[in-house]
């Protein structure tokens, strides 16, 4: 990854690019580029939809090697959503596949001056900008079986759909699997709408002939990553749980918990939980020939997806993830696997993000426009996003706007960006990390679940406020280091556990890069992203007010434990004391 590829999409006589040295942004990779790139090219007082913002894809620093679990993708710019700062990352192929072509990022600025849509060629024989009219307002499914038709099936996909084009401010990203199917999202955000502002449809990446990227200190960096192998199948969350289950083995370990919001945040359980649960949810895919464990890229071990069939047999979706069977499931009242299946396919096919239109259908449904529970009221209100009606593109701007709209009082926002799914009253240090992260209400960001309820990393009481502000600082600083690897976060529970896991982890940097790394360097990296990523935030208006939950939580007692999220004010503006 020796170079940034730039694509200037607002230049005279049509989108031009160029290719550049890293310069200043040597080391880096994911989150860190993202968001070092964002916080130091874009204005942060910009429109999110301007010329001025920036769209940043990059992939992490052991992305296009032979690490395992190096797959994930970063994408930043000014979130249309939140008006903070934005990192969203995904797994699917694209991390890997854009490594080994050589780019550390993409960084595409500007906005086209006429009203065309285009694509973006890269291959190892170099880089092409073409029209991409065909396929507009296409959803990514039939985007990527075009471009398949046209370059071939062994290419990786970065896409988005009609809400991305629309600049619906919950758009997201799509990256294609291994199977070259849209169904790996950076969700979070509307970063979609951001790529849709830039006038770009899709990024076409093929990696045919390209060689993985050798490390410095190759029977270092070999030993590093069997002893990372080892530690994450020792580990009984990603070497027994996820692969079994997928990431919905959740739901009923968050349910017994009292931590699973129903009906928009009204109740921590949902009696309909064992419907859709991941156990059942992997009893249903294998019955009808899908697959309960399934990697979303090369190199993969933990293959926390899955694959859905539909009831005669025909593939539907991926495996619906956890936040995703809660954000169309229990929040909206919904015990149906093959509704939520659906509409995880909509999803991503519009490309709009699962927690934010769970959540915005929650919202609707508390307004009044659909009963809780009433799955074919949730398919039809999301089909209302695909077809950009006056009341789709409401909704497909998010549940703060829904909720005004509306006039609905309980809208479970930070930043304008919704909850996942956790309760921050029955699982406190989440709330932490909901009001504090950069980048709006993000359970990845910090995930305090570990500690509160899985007993992973040590104990904290998830129902007092003790302890959560360390907690979820901790996590937020390990987790952007995280990001930065292009590691997937899952690893974090194995790293939590293991003292030895995490230190294969540094050796594989290290021996990759030819370093000399130790675990207070890869914190003051974590560090080093959340301060770039506040100090942007100060410039474009946020105050500590902002870092602050829904007032609802703080007075509404939550059964069945009836608490309140006890975390004061003034212990969340300690937070960023480090």
């Amino acid at each position: 990854m020796d170079n940034i590829l730039r694509v200037d999409m607002g230049a005279e006589g049509g989108p031009q690019f160029s290719e550049e040295p890293l310069g200043d942004y040597a080391g880096l990779g994911g989150r860190i580029m993202t968001s070092t790139v964002v916080g130091k090219e874009v204005d942060p007082l910009c429109h999110p939809l301007s010329a001025e913002n920036k769209l940043v894809i990059a992939p992490g620093l052991l992305s296009g090697s032979t690490a395992v679990m190096s797959g994930r993708i970063s994408v930043g710019c000014k979130s249309p959503l939140t008006g903070t700062i934005k990192e969203s990352n995904a797994g699917g192929q694209g991390a890997q596949v854009m490594a080994r072509l050589g780019y550390a990022a993409i960084i595409l600025e500007g906005k086209p001056k006429d009203d065309k849509l285009y694509k973006l060629l890269i291959n190892k024989d170099g880089v092409k900008i073409e029209t991409a009219d065909e396929l507009k307002l296409l959803g990514n499914y039939d985007t990527v079986e075009k471009l398949i038709d046209q370059y071939g099936d062994k290419i990786t996909c970065i896409s988005i759909g009609s809400a991305g084009e629309r600049k619906m401010s919950a758009a997201s990203i799509a990256i294609t699997d291994m199977e070259v199917r849209p169904t790996r999202h950076c969700g979070r955000g509307g970063t979609g709408a951001v790529m849709g502002s830039k006038g770009l449809k899709a990024i076409v990446l093929d990696d045919t002939d390209c060689s993985m990227r050798p490390p410095k200190d190759p029977d270092a960096f070999k030993t590093a990553n069997k002893a990372f192998v080892a530690g994450l199948k020792k580990h009984p969350v990603t070497g027994e749980g996820l692969p079994a289950y997928g990431t919905n083995i959740l739901t009923n370990v968050i349910n017994e918990a009292g931590g699973y919001p129903a009906r928009n945040f009204q109740s921590g359980q949902f009696e309909g939980a064992s419907k859709i649960s991941g156990e059942t949810q992997a009893e249903l895919e294998k019955s009808r020939g899908g697959k309960a464990t399934h990697g979303c890229h090369r190199g993969c071990i933990i293959r926390c997806s899955g694959t859905f069939l539909d009831k005669n047999g025909n593939f539907l979706t991926k495996q619906p993830e956890y936040e995703t069977v809660w954000a169309h499931g229990g929040n909206c009242g919904i015990d149906d696997l093959d509704a939520i299946a659906l509409i995880d396919r909509l999803d991503d096919d519009y490309g709009v993000d699962t927690i934010e239109m769970g959540a915005t259908v929650a919202v609707a449904m508390e307004a009044g426009l659909a009963e809780f529970g009433d799955a074919e009221a949730a398919i039809n209100l999301v089909k209302e996003v695909g077809k950009g009606s006056h009341l789709g593109r409401i909704l497909g701007n998010g549940a703060a706007v829904t909720g005004q709209v509306f006039g609905v009082e309980r809208v479970p926002v930070v930043k304008g960006q919704a909850l996942p799914a956790y309760d921050p009253r029955s699982v406190q240090g989440i709330g932490v990390t909901y009001a504090t992260s950069t980048m709006g209400a993000d359970h990845t960001a910090g995930y305090a679940v570990t500690a509160n309820i899985l007993g992973v990393g040590g104990k904290v009481d998830p129902l007092k406020p003790d302890g959560q502000i360390e907690l979820s600082r901790n996590l937020q600083v390990a987790t952007a280091a995280v990001d930065s690897t292009g590691m997937c976060l899952f690893i974090a529970f194995a790293l939590l556990d293991q003292p030895e896991t995490f230190q294969a982890l540094i050796d594989m940097l290290n021996a990759f890069y030819g370093l000399n790394l130790t675990a207070d360097d890869v914190t003051a990296m974590g560090q080093k992203v959340l301060k770039i990523e506040r100090e942007f935030n100060i410039k474009a208006g946020f105050t500590k007010e902002h870092d602050r939950l829904p007032a609802f939580f703080k007075k509404e007692k939550l059964p069945p434990h009836n608490v309140v999220f006890d975390v004061k004010d003034e212990e969340l503006d300690q937070f960023y004391n480090f």
